[in-house]
């Protein structure tokens, strides 16, 4: 019975041990490249500090900022956690690149004020706003065709 007992405190152990190590590891790429000026971001949001297609975030006060000064923004407001938007980001994000249009993306997992702010009401959502006002938006995953085409019509 003692040796169940001490093989079973071993486990926990490196267990524990494994725990640290992952959330020292999160913290150390959190504090080398984080863009969202927080101290603390979920770990989907960390698996994604490094993907080439969630480089252009924007950030709340950079956006209201933009908004206030009458600005034409292309907003992609989505979440690291929503199955649709792992599915969109791959097909805007390139596509935006090709179009030469800046579309800003909005997480709103690390800044939840936004859902109400924005009225987001699911995600993937892009928004159109010209002199800083919404004038259209897009929501939930599209073929590339009809992202495309609402870029046309809207972003340009």
């Amino acid at each position: 019975m003692k040796k169940i007992i001490i093989f079973l405190a071993i486990i926990i152990l490196l267990f524990i041990g494994l725990g640290v190590l992952t959330k020292m590891q999160n913290e150390e790429k959190v504090a080398e490249n984080n863009p969202y000026e927080k101290d603390t971001l979920h770990p989907e949001t960390v698996a994604q500090l490094d993907d080439p297609n969630y480089q252009n975030l924007i950030l709340p006060n950079k956006l209201e900022e933009l908004l206030d000064n009458k600005e034409d923004v292309t907003v992609y407001f989505y979440s690291p956690t929503c199955s649709h938007c792992q599915r969109t980001t791959p097909v805007v994000s390139p596509l935006a690149k090709e179009m030469n249009l800046q579309l800003h993306q909005f997480n709103l997992l690390e800044f939840d004020h936004g859902w109400d702010d924005f009225g987001i009401k699911e995600t993937p959502t892009i928004v159109q706003f010209k002199d800083g006002k919404e004038v259209n938006r897009i929501t939930g995953y599209q073929d590339k065709e009809v992202f495309e085409e609402w870029f046309n019509q809207n972003s340009k």
